[in-house]
């Protein structure tokens, strides 16, 4: 995966499906001393472990028999120090894994969201928030079992079996042979289960992202749920995506089920065939008591692990499935990772031009077509029209949110589609009808986009939309939290925040889209003046519904059915009494 460092610059529509040895390359291999140190401290503690079946044989053959008091003394010291050792090694095996393992995953959520944020403004249109937060926050919990101690345990648990396995052999050969019988068919079946569990986890984390994009959804529009009184029916849509979920989950631990019922069955006829042959070995004279009870004890270790080994492996499963989603969306073509990109703005002057653009969001379905016009540095554009015109998507294309599919767009002579993104936006302000506010106070969504602003600047951009005018009434004024997505504001509050930010901000190309709309009579005056003091020496774009705002515009067009229908200032449209006449002189009768 080494997309979780350099994505490519394509995007590869195929599933990606992460191998053990990828993970090896990507996750572990980076990580190495840490791990070698984990197999170091699991080692010890298996061997250490060890002692005590090991040392069991001479208990009951030679001590006991003899009556050696000062060997059990030796006996018990060396078993005690084992069991700490033991003890120490576990501790410290945890503490070191563990802790690394956090620290992974939350090293590969900051990739994720970043990522995520690099990708165009098409991908958020098709993809659901709280979908995208299930995928950051979930699909990389699982790579705790890669370096943390599920690997290690695994590494271990081999080890350990490995070295019980030589015990055993060395006490009897015959009964080791026949436990080996039913482990190995134990293993055939998990084996077959990994493969099928797989799908499933990956399925399980689509299942999620839907379901938690969908309680998402819900939670940001319960004023709407409930004055629609749809509280039924919410409740209705999110049981079913929860029993998708316990679908999913149910097919999951059948798998499990079977791997744990076929390993007790199994491994319940080997212990059964050991008391027999055991017995019988004792009997004849082959086999000693302590050898017996060794043999017995060893055996546990080595079959504890292959069943430890069946949960783990559930768990890595788990992981690479996760993991695959995540690959999907780092293999992902970044917008800055266009090649064609490498023209980087020192500064904008502001010169807008469309020449014969036109745009599609869905093949064959154009939006706005062979659209020309000319926006020079420190004009102000105004687009008009009825609703689905193509005026929002003009506003999304010069803001660089959209590519046009012919055409081209020119910021100071430049093509657009050459410029680096983040050169152009620097300069950019944008003021959207329904603005986006942070949860947090006044200040911080004033700040945001110049967090290093004095408090001088934030004053004066405070002062120019015309906060103060509603923040001096607040007892904590401009620090007054103002909740999630400015809940606890009207809607004129929070369009003069956003302009107040795209104040601060500085730009040098604006874009308003129906930035007044919310506005009553008295804010939109108030507004309006600020945002003759926004857009005074800057190129703005603006959209507006209300006409009685562009009257000053240097230039308006008039937009319907994606073409330019008639453009001019506000006087030269009236004299002609076209579509704008129309469309003025209806609102001034309302």
């Amino acid at each position: 995966m080494r997309s979780f460092k350099d994505s490519p610059k394509t995007t590869d529509k195929k599933k990606s499906k992460v191998t053990m040895l990828t993970a090896f390359k990507t996750i572990i291999w980076p990580r190495r001393n840490l791990v070698l140190i984990g197999l170091v401290l699991i080692v010890l503690s298996r061997l250490s472990a060890l002692v005590l079946p090991w040392k069991t044989k001479s208990l009951l053959d030679d001590i006991i028999p003899n009556k050696d008091f000062d060997q059990l003394y030796t006996l018990l010291l060396i078993v005690g120090l084992s069991i700490l050792v033991s003890a120490v090694t576990s501790f410290l095996l945890t503490r070191i894994l563990s802790v690394q393992a956090q620290f992974l995953i939350s090293e590969l959520r900051a990739q994720v969201q970043k990522k995520v944020l690099s990708l165009p403004i098409s991908f958020f249109d098709n993809t659901k928030s709280g979908a995208l937060v299930s995928r950051i926050m979930s699909d990389v919990e699982g790579v705790r079992n890669l370096i943390g101690t599920g690997l290690v345990q695994m590494v271990g648990g081999t080890i350990t079996a490995v070295i019980s396995l030589v015990l055993l052999v060395n006490i009897s050969w015959s009964m080791t042979l026949f436990v080996l019988v039913p482990v190995a068919v134990f293993g055939v079946i998990a084996l077959k289960a990994f493969g099928y569990i797989r799908p499933i986890f990956r399925k399980r984390g689509i299942i999620n992202a839907e379901v938690t994009g969908r309680l998402t959804e819900t939670l940001a529009g319960v004023r709407v749920i409930k004055a629609f009184n749809a509280e039924a029916q919410e409740n209705s849509v999110f049981e079913k995506g929860v029993n998708r979920l316990f679908n999913n989950v149910k097919k999951s631990l059948t798998a499990t089920a079977l791997m744990t019922s076929a390993s007790t069955f199994l491994l319940g006829i080997a212990s059964t065939g050991i008391m027999g042959i055991g017995g019988y070995k004792i009997m004849v004279g082959e086999l000693t008591t302590g050898d017996f009870l060794s043999f017995t004890l060893l055996l546990g270790f080595m079959i504890a692990p292959i069943v430890q080994m069946s949960n783990i492996g559930s768990q890595l499963t788990e992981a690479l499935a996760g993991l695959d989603r995540t690959e999907e969306l780092m293999n992902m073509a970044a917008e800055e990772d266009d090649e064609n990109r490498h023209i980087a703005l020192p500064t904008v002057k502001g010169d807008i031009v469309f020449n014969a653009v036109s745009f599609a969001y869905e093949k064959g379905n154009q939006v706005i077509h062979n659209i020309s016009f000319e926006a020079p540095a420190g004009s102000v554009i105004a687009l008009v029209g009825s609703s689905g015109s193509g005026k929002s998507t003009i506003a999304g294309l010069s803001a660089t949110f959209l590519n046009p599919n012919s055409g081209v767009i020119t910021i100071d002579g430049h093509d657009l589609s050459q410029v680096k993104l983040s050169s152009f936006r620097k300069h950019l302000g944008v003021v959207l009808q329904d603005e986006f506010l942070f949860e947090g106070s006044i200040r911080e969504n004033i700040l945001f986009p110049r967090p290093d602003a004095t408090e001088d600047e934030l004053i004066a951009a405070v002062n120019a939309a015309y906060v103060n005018e509603f923040t001096d009434r607040f007892e904590e004024g401009l620090d007054t939290l103002i909740g999630e997505r400015g809940v606890k504001l009207s809607g004129g509050q929070r369009q003069r925040i956003a302009i107040a930010r795209a104040i601060l901000a500085n730009p040098r190309v604006i874009i308003l889209d129906e930035a007044t709309s919310n506005l009553d009579t008295e804010s939109e005056g108030l507004i309006q003046k600020s945002l003759a003091e926004l857009t005074k020496n800057r190129t703005t774009i603006v959209i507006a519904h209300r006409l009685s705002t562009i009257r000053k515009a240097d230039q308006i067009l008039v937009i319907e059915n994606g073409r330019i229908a008639e453009r001019g200032n506000h006087d030269e449209l009236i004299a002609t009494q076209g579509r704008y006449y129309d469309l003025y002189t209806y609102q001034a009768k309302i």
